[in-house]
């Protein structure tokens, strides 16, 4: 397959209802000069006989089966068989808009960009959220803003974590051997991210979303029942990425503090899925769960990091319920969830 300007790369499981509508709009971009690359992760269903049938009348698109071991190795594998200037990523359950690659090719390369970041758009409950992250837009940004803002940010917040919102330089992950972890369950876009904003020296944030994510239907609380959140949270926290942060780039100090800053924010998010989640989960359940949460030891000694980090910029609901967390007191988490939910409703 000869060089194309981008290669897009689709690790695929178990999507035979989506990645019709996710290849199609990839394939119909307004660009054309795109290879795509599946990789089928030892999918079960039809996937694999799809993508094959789809592939007749579009040459541009490669595919690569392999037994199952998770997104990360599949994009691995995809990164291998890229031969694209620069590299995106696309999920099999979503689409993205027809100018998305156009946009972010022509920001890459008229800024000469090792990467371009996006904004992030889903849809919760109906609603369309928009994330915005608070990087100077529309300019090129250089070594020493990405040691000090970027690099930082990936250490207090998920937010920026995904790499489907981005478009990346190949040279730059082929010359630094950028690939996802393995044996990671929970933010391995993270630590990509990482690996490769640690190595890049020019990139730009633009003031555009064309990711669209597909809704996933099922109650909060049944996922919160499917998913223990809290526990990724702490292997999050627990990950040592500490080659990935050279003390040129940040003092040990602020680094606990950053990490710290990220798990109490993920276990305020966690209280407030738990109490305000439906009956269908026990009172009692969503209570003992919560307590765990408080008394665990990683967030005690996160705590008084967390409020270093966190002074002057917490609303009076997040200063009440980080109080709350610091006297272990459940009765005044639940009460404060519980008025938060009443006065929303």
């Amino acid at each position: 397959m000869a060089n194309h300007k981008i290669s897009v790369i689709i690790p695929v499981y178990n999507a035979e209802n989506y990645i019709i509508s996710c290849l199609e709009s990839v394939m119909n971009q307004s660009f054309s000069d795109i290879e795509v690359i599946c990789v089928n992760d030892g999918s079960k269903d039809g996937s694999k006989e799809l993508i094959e049938a789809y592939m007749r009348s579009n040459p541009r698109i490669m595919l690569i089966n392999q037994a199952n071991q998770g997104v990360s190795m599949a994009r691995n594998i995809g990164l291998q068989a890229a031969s694209g200037d620069y590299i995106g990523f696309v999920d099999a359950d979503d689409t993205i808009d027809a100018t998305m690659y156009d946009t972010l090719y022509r920001a890459a390369v008229e800024g000469d960009c090792d990467a371009v970041i996006t904004n992030l758009e889903c849809e919760l409950e109906g609603c369309k959220v928009t994330t915005k992250f608070p990087f100077p837009l529309g300019i090129v940004l250089m070594r020493d803003y990405i040691e000090r803002e970027i690099m930082t940010y990936f250490l207090k917040s998920d937010q920026l974590n995904m790499v489907c919102n981005k478009l990346y330089k190949r040279v730059k992950i082929e010359k630094y051997d950028v690939t996802f972890p393995k044996n990671v369950s929970l933010g391995e876009d993270g630590i990509f991210n990482m690996r490769f904003f640690k190595h890049a020296t020019r990139i730009i944030y633009i003031d555009y979303s064309g990711y669209n994510y597909r809704e996933v239907m099922g109650s909060a609380t049944r996922n919160i029942l499917e998913k223990d959140y809290f526990q990724r949270a702490l292997e999050v926290y627990e990950l040592d990425i500490s080659d990935l942060y050279t003390s040129s780039d940040i003092d040990s100090i602020k680094f606990k503090q950053l990490r710290s800053y990220k798990l109490i924010s993920s276990v305020i998010a966690n209280i407030n899925m738990y109490l305000k989640a439906s009956k269908d989960l026990s009172l009692r359940k969503r209570l003992r769960y919560v307590n765990g949460m408080i008394r665990n030891p990683d967030v005690r000694e996160a705590l008084p990091y967390y409020y270093h980090e966190a002074s002057g910029t917490l609303s009076r609901y997040e200063r009440f319920i980080a109080e709350m967390i610091r006297r272990k007191s459940l009765l005044g988490l639940y009460c404060a969830t519980t008025y938060s939910k009443l006065r929303n409703t």
